[in-house]
């Protein structure tokens, strides 16, 4: 990996992007200026093993992970209704 030093608050964000379906790897390179290659030895090297392995096998082949195995027309990171969640519930619309 490059000689990259990041802040704990942007590591735990680095993971939690990671760990999220929607999240494309080009949308952790566009943030943090990082690589998939990088990404994945942040995981391994922040996580336990086994949480490791778990995250790995959910990720690899993952259309949604690989901006270039999306479907067409899917170009957002996040849901639609995201910005309406509060308290982990669906506000009245």
């Amino acid at each position: 990996m490059q000689n990259k030093t990041f802040k704990e608050i942007q590591i735990d964000r680095i993971i939690e992007m990671a760990w999220e379906d929607r999240t494309p790897f080009e949308a952790i390179k566009f943030q943090f200026g990082i690589s998939e290659q990088e990404t994945i030895e942040i995981m391994r090297s922040e996580m336990k093993p086994s949480s490791f392995r778990m995250w790995r096998e959910r990720v690899q082949g993952r259309s949604t992970k690989h901006a270039k195995l999306r479907i067409n027309g899917i170009d957002r990171f996040k849901c639609k209704l995201q910005r309406q969640i509060t308290r982990n519930k669906i506000s009245k619309r």
